[in-house]
């Protein structure tokens, strides 16, 4: 079996109200697929996390390379891109656009051997994964106080045993939301915080400080990534668990992360760090430095179905034993739009619930049409 085309599917849609994170607004949800053909009729899809023109770039670039090449070696296709741009491209963009095609390539040996990928990736310990609902966001012209309790009871309601607050939006105002999110949820819901790196250390220590009598689950992102001094010195002041990882890229990024004990629970994205070949690596290397691992998951439903096949294969957070604390998946509840219009059959909770595809590959298929209707470009 040969690779003989790989494509790219830049997507965008616009949102029916902006929402913000603690450093930018949005209108709009862009995704950026990777679709590479084999010369025996099978396709496979993956997702690059990032800027979708930048990303889509670097696929292009690299897409020469990889025809004639055998789709089943990925670890070799793996290593042979990176080497190539190791002198120009160790972290971001590369890495993510090295990401999905890592990941379209282990859907095609998936559907090559009819099996699911986490099958291939060492076999299920899990069908299906507790998921924690993200969203949270700020909305304009209206006073969080009044709409953020509500929205947080609503994902109880839906049966989600844990939500994530976004903060990074001031001290006083953080710490007043996260109290009001703890009282609409009640204290059997898990409440974690995530403040996309908006403050430095002295900062993120005096809010933690405000919302530890709120028991909560982990503080995400609390200092920029280049900051690991920052994170220690977070983590030791703190009794909350310190999460973080999106931003790091590869086993040798997360190597030097993790020797630093900077963090308490790992969050590489799989469409960013590595795909599912090096993810696989990082996550083996965080039970050895005994890291939890919960993915970074912000993408379409492609995104999810690869996080769920290596999610079924992860260790659980502790040690053996009989309650063991299993890793979660992010699902994320903000208004995107081409989510999971691009799959023909969506992925979705059950009481906080979702299953991990069964299908070949990543086990599902894509909708062509919801790619015209959202496409902004295509590459042949």
């Amino acid at each position: 079996m040969k690779i003989t085309k790989i494509r790219t599917h830049i997507l965008e849609a616009k949102l029916s109200q902006p929402f913000a994170y603690s450093r930018a607004w949005y209108d709009s949800r862009t995704a950026m697929l990777v679709e590479i053909e084999t010369d025996t009729g099978l396709t496979g899809w993956g997702e690059c996390y990032g800027p979708a023109r930048m990303t889509a770039a670097v696929v292009n670039s690299v897409a020469p390379w990889l025809v004639g090449e055998d789709p089943l070696r990925t670890d070799v296709v793996w290593q042979t891109i990176y080497a190539r741009l190791r002198d120009h491209g160790q972290k971001g963009v590369v890495i993510q656009g090295l990401s999905g095609i890592d990941i379209a390539l282990w859907d095609i040996k998936g559907k090559h051997f009819g099996v699911p990928a986490h099958q291939l990736l060492g076999g299920a310990a899990r069908k299906e994964v507790q998921a924690y609902a993200t969203g949270l966001y700020r909305r304009r012209s209206v006073d969080p106080l009044k709409y953020l309790p509500d929205e947080a009871a609503g994902y109880a309601a839906e049966g989600f045993r844990a939500v994530k607050l976004k903060v990074g939006f001031g001290i006083a105002e953080d710490a007043a939301m996260t109290r009001a999110v703890r009282e609409a949820i009640g204290d059997d819901v898990a409440l974690m915080v995530d403040a996309n790196h908006a403050y430095d250390a002295v900062a993120a220590i005096r809010l933690g400080r405000l919302i530890e009598p709120h028991d909560i689950g982990w503080f995400e992102e609390p200092v920029p990534p280049e900051d690991v001094a920052g994170y220690r010195a977070v983590k030791s002041a703190l009794t909350i668990p310190i999460a973080g990882g999106e931003c790091e890229f590869t086993r040798f990024g997360f190597r030097d992360l993790f020797a630093s004990h900077a963090l308490d629970i790992a969050q590489p994205d799989t469409c960013a760090a590595g795909g599912l070949t090096e993810c696989k690596k990082i996550a083996d290397m965080s039970e050895a430095f005994g890291i939890r691992y919960n993915p970074h998951v912000w993408g379409t439903g492609i995104a999810i179905a690869a996080s769920l096949q290596l999610l079924a294969v992860l260790p659980s957070h502790t040690p053996t034993s009989l309650a063991p604390l299993e890793p979660l998946l992010e699902f994320d509840r903000t208004e995107h739009p081409i989510r999971q219009a691009i799959l023909k059959e969506p992925i979705e909770h059950a009481n906080g619930v979702v299953r991990v595809p069964e299908g070949p590959g990543l086990g599902i298929e894509i909708d062509r049409e919801a790619l015209a209707r959202f496409a902004i470009g295509l590459s042949n």
